[in-house]
């Protein structure tokens, strides 16, 4: 629809490939222009599913729990597995200090073994001394005589299992229902996008590319999708990760936990060094593959010219500039953000160093136990992990949000003016007739000046002038593409603006210059206009539009499937196809926009007299460019700068040496080039 204009077309975007990251890095991240007011309105979305969003977040936190705990109770075990060990090293340290020094060194350096050890200070103790060598003698004796209790240790075992069993199962529940929840929100987005983009003016496709439109349906839908299934959950996940760990480190010992925790505010600062440089390179790296991206598309859609013209060199030449340049940024992109993981992994081995030998102190001191050092050591290899998780979904935040007002601001476009609860044609004959008709794109220009014109049923009408003369939008108007902006147009007496707009458009055939097909077989696309043609009415339609020749000789004859460009037949056939429609739908009111531009001459000269035989007792308005092909036409419209300036026939206009004779003219003399 967004061709069907007069205004200045805008090149379809080109859309840039993928770009790599480095890890823990992603592309530049867009912000949002109102990020408060696009959260508060995307927060409305998920209102509407409270229900399985309580549900997720209570399986969030039950899930991150349950594993939280693992460390601790495994602790436990750890703690089992070296009673032995330490009952025994207690017990001697305990024998030790309880020997006079001078025999407690022999003891050390090997001179006697604890029996004599024992002997000689029980020859030289008192009373009390002795019964202090006793005591300390029996308690390593008992010392030596425990063993590891394995049917505990299994306990604990099954018990840890039991637990991450529980929290993969609640994750599980959680991604299911996150993944169903998330997919239905954007399911009511994408369709309440696709039916506002139904409701939209022609307007707001002209002044816009494609790439932008469809962008906006597809990379911003997929965003916010992409983000709620994954970014919501991950945010519970990490915020009661992060806390749950630090209660526990704290259960553990307060002391190692402030070490720890000093690793925040260090991994914030390189974190946002590392953010800070590269940011400015992916920037650029994502304009260098955009230039790349639109360098390749243009060369090699336009291969044969610059084959032609003899500018490979060129060509190479400024490819490999962009890629130059692409390089340069990219590699540096890639670099800095590749510190990232190995600082932060410097970060978390400076906080395990302190860890173990501040906890290897402590139980010495008989302070903390050795299976508590062990869980301490798991909880600060995972502490870094939520952090990190954090500061990047806080990037995907912004780009998420940004995607989601991007899809509001199509939302809250203004839409087409509500079709009035008009009655049908009750019998359409093809009477137009435009009164006072005022009508520009913009406010302050004025395309159509004051436009006044009467046709009859059956009349062909054909419409010439010079580029930007107000052809093609006459059309866009009669349509009702667009609204007027003063003035009235009629159809058998019936105020447009009063007909609903299917009614209207349901009585208008349309063949336009630039063919249009969707992907199907060539029945399906002759059929378009009339869902319920029989297969003898498509035949004689292909036929009368002499393309029933050519499409017998495709592989599969009517049912050959075209894909979406219909680029596995010729221009010329797809116009031969979009004409066979328009015969078959057998509209009242015909609109043929140069229909013939595509086709070979003899082919033209057939079409032609089907259009005749087909214009018969209907109404038509014929946009020529080349004027040879509407001189039988019965009346023709001479625009210029949205004025009629001549009207008749071919020959009066002629005979007139005008405007239209001029026009006329100088497609065979050159005089206009």
């Amino acid at each position: 629809m967004s061709k069907y204009s007069e205004k200045n077309k805008v090149p379809i975007s080109k859309t840039p490939g993928p770009g790599g990251h480095g890890p823990g890095m992603r592309a530049p991240i867009e912000k949002p222009k109102n990020f408060g007011a696009s959260l508060k309105r995307l927060i409305r979305y998920l209102g509407a599913h409270k229900a399985a969003l309580t549900v997720v977040v209570a399986l969030a936190i039950g899930s991150t729990v349950f594993s939280i705990f693992g460390p601790k109770i495994l602790g436990y075990a750890t703690t089992e597995l070296f009673a032995p060990i330490s009952a025994q090293t207690q017990s001697v340290s305990a024998f030790k200090d309880a020997l006079p020094k001078q025999i407690a060194d022999q003891l050390d350096n090997g001179a006697i073994d604890m029996q004599q050890a024992l002997q000689s200070a029980l020859a030289a103790a008192d009373e009390d001394q002795a019964q202090t060598l006793i005591a300390a003698a029996e308690q390593m004796q008992a010392a030596q005589a425990v063993t590891i209790d394995f049917a505990k240790i299994g306990g604990i075992i099954l018990t840890v299992l039991a637990l991450y069993l529980l929290s993969s199962l609640l994750s599980f529940v959680m991604q299911f229902v996150m993944a169903k929840t998330s997919q239905t929100i954007v399911y009511d987005m994408r369709r309440q996008l696709n039916a506002k983009l139904s409701r939209l003016p022609l307007k707001y496709f002209d002044g816009r590319t494609h790439g932008e439109v469809l962008s906006r349906m597809t990379n911003d839908i997929d965003t916010v999708s992409t983000s709620l299934s994954q970014g919501l959950s991950e945010v519970i996940t990490s915020v009661t990760m992060l806390i749950g760990i630090t209660v526990m480190m704290f259960t553990i010992s307060w002391i190692i936990t402030l070490v720890c925790l000093l690793i925040i505010p260090a991994s914030f600062i390189v974190t946002q060094l590392i953010i800070k440089r590269s940011q400015k390179y992916f920037k650029s790296q994502q304009e260098q593959i955009g230039h790349i991206s639109g360098h390749v598309e243009e060369i090699f859609s336009a291969h044969a010219v610059v084959k032609a013209f003899g500018k490979e060199a060129d060509s190479i030449e400024k490819f490999d500039g962009i890629n130059e340049k692409l390089y340069g940024v990219g590699w540096k992109a890639q670099f800095l953000s590749g510190l990232m993981m190995p600082l932060m992994n410097f970060l978390s081995n400076i906080s395990y160093v302190f860890v173990c030998a501040i906890g290897g102190v402590m139980v010495i001191g008989g302070r903390m136990n050795v299976g508590d050092v062990q869980a301490f050591i798991q909880y600060s290899r995972r502490f870094t992990q939520p952090i990190t998780q954090v500061a990047q979904i806080a990037g995907v935040l912004q780009s998420t949000i940004a995607a989601a007002e991007r899809v509001f601001e199509v939302l809250d476009e203004k839409e087409m003016t509500p079709d009035a609860q008009g009655q049908a044609i009750a019998a359409a004959q093809g009477a137009v007739e435009f009164s006072h008709v005022r009508f520009g794109y913009e406010p302050e220009v004025t395309i159509i000046g004051d436009l006044n014109l009467r046709v009859n049923p059956g009349d062909v009408i054909a419409i010439v002038g010079p580029t930007g003369a107000g052809k093609t939008t006459l059309v866009n108007l009669l349509m009702r593409f667009y609204e007027l902006d003063s003035g009235t147009i009629r159809v058998d007496g019936m105020d447009i603006a009063q007909i609903p707009r299917e009614i209207l458009r349901a009585r208008f055939g349309m063949v336009l210059q630039d063919t249009w097909l969707f992907g199907g077989t060539v029945r399906e696309n002759i059929a378009y206009g009339k869902a319920d043609a029989t297969e003898e009415e498509i035949i004689h339609a292909a036929k009368m539009a002499h393309a029933d020749h050519f499409i017998r000789t495709l592989p599969g004859g009517y049912d050959t499937v075209l894909d979406e460009e219909a680029s596995n037949i010729s221009q010329g056939q797809k116009q031969l196809l979009t004409i066979a429609r328009a015969l078959l739908a057998d509209p009242p009111i015909l609109i043929l926009d140069e229909a013939t531009s595509s086709v070979d001459t003899r082919t033209e000269a057939a079409i032609q007299n089907a259009m005749t035989t087909l214009m018969k007792g209907r109404t038509s308005f014929v946009i020529a460019h080349r004027l040879s092909t509407i001189r039988n036409a019965s009346t023709i419209l001479v625009l210029n700068e949205g004025n009629i300036v001549e009207m008749g026939t071919h020959e009066a206009l002629m005979a007139k040496r005008g405007f239209y004779a001029d026009l006329y003219l100088s497609q065979f003399t050159g005089g206009a080039a």
